[in-house]
């Protein structure tokens, strides 16, 4: 058989089919495979074909053959599994600093990396209590912030806020903000930058989609002593809502049940002591806020604070002051 211009196209043109069209429910046949490269304008028999597989598979290729009714070639495993694929694919609905029209891209991209007939898994709609605020940008924006991180350099954005009618307004007259960035921490399903703001010489958070017409400065971070010293670790497990506050070790008291509560909120580092019949208590570091307060409440008493005195009163006059609204 004379040989086609695109021969030398021909492996590849295999292995796309297989990883397009494949899979262990459908496999597909010689005839499939030597029809699909005769539309390229390729030549093929079913001797080069087998001779193809081999090929494949010899370079390490999982290439299997289905053997029954329904025969023919798949490939056996990809980079992913079907079950990491749903894992991403719902990860990626859920976030809402990822747009609508990204997340639509991320699937897709994620569709492509299995069959055709699997992906349909991953398009269908999942359910998740989540509203998409996010604008377009948003994975660019911490790029750029990670490479200025890398580069230990500042970076100007200006930063924004919700305004009444529901669109974001640049804050502080869109002043540019001029910040060394240092850590992203990604919680409560937004992405946080921890910066060092020279001008007010502390350590501050800003949300990275609120932030908007990043830079890279050719100005060399500082902050490195304060910021850059930080345990992203103990702040995502200190600050509620990335919400910084007075620093404070508590002592916290709650019954058997609340155990778990405690643990996935603080990590499982902390001390837990006995102190009664189904009574426990830990200590735990805290950043003072209302979101901690709000956090307590929620429990209805089960997780009380035991010390110190200042802080038990604090909270006391944080639910007489949210009592008093009504």
């Amino acid at each position: 058989m004379a040989k086609s211009e695109n021969q030398k196209l021909k492996l590849l043109y295999i292995l796309k089919i297989l990883q397009e069209k494949s899979d262990e429910k459908h496999p597909v046949s010689t005839k499939e495979l030597i029809d699909y490269l005769d539309r390229e304008g390729i030549a093929a028999e079913r001797k080069t074909i087998y001779t193809d597989i081999h090929a494949l598979e010899d370079f390490g290729y999982p290439v299997k053959i289905r053997k029954g009714k329904i025969s023919g070639y798949y490939l056996e495993s990809r980079e992913f599994e079907m079950a990491e694929l749903k894992m991403l694919a719902d990860a990626v609905l859920a976030c809402k600093f990822i747009s609508q029209s990204k997340t639509k891209e991320i699937i897709d991209k994620l569709s492509s990396m299995t069959s055709v007939h699997e992906a349909k898994q991953l398009q269908r709609q999942v359910w998740v209590e989540r509203i998409k605020n996010a604008g377009e940008g948003i994975l660019e924006n911490v790029d750029r912030i990670h490479m200025a991180i890398m580069d230990h350099k500042k970076i100007a954005f200006t930063y924004f806020s919700w305004g009444t009618d529901k669109q974001l307004h640049a804050r502080r007259n869109a002043k540019i903000y001029r910040i060394s960035p240092f850590f992203l921490i990604w919680k409560d399903e937004y992405y946080y930058l921890i910066a060092y703001d020279s001008e007010a010489a502390q350590t501050k958070y800003y949300r990275v989609d609120k932030m908007k017409d990043i830079s890279i400065l050719e100005e060399k971070r500082e902050g490195s002593d304060v910021t850059g010293a930080v345990n992203p670790a103990d702040v995502v497990k200190r600050d509620f809502s990335m919400y910084a506050g007075e620093q404070e070790t508590l002592t916290l008291t709650f019954p058997e049940d609340m155990i778990g509560v405690v643990i996935d909120r603080f990590g499982k580092e902390i001390s837990l002591r006995k102190r009664e019949e189904d009574l426990y208590s830990a200590r735990v570091q805290v950043s003072l806020s209302p979101i901690f307060y709000g956090w307590l409440t929620g429990f209805s008493g089960k997780i009380r604070i035991l010390q110190p005195e200042s802080v038990k009163e604090a909270y006391l006059q944080y639910l007489k002051d949210a009592i008093s609204q009504y």
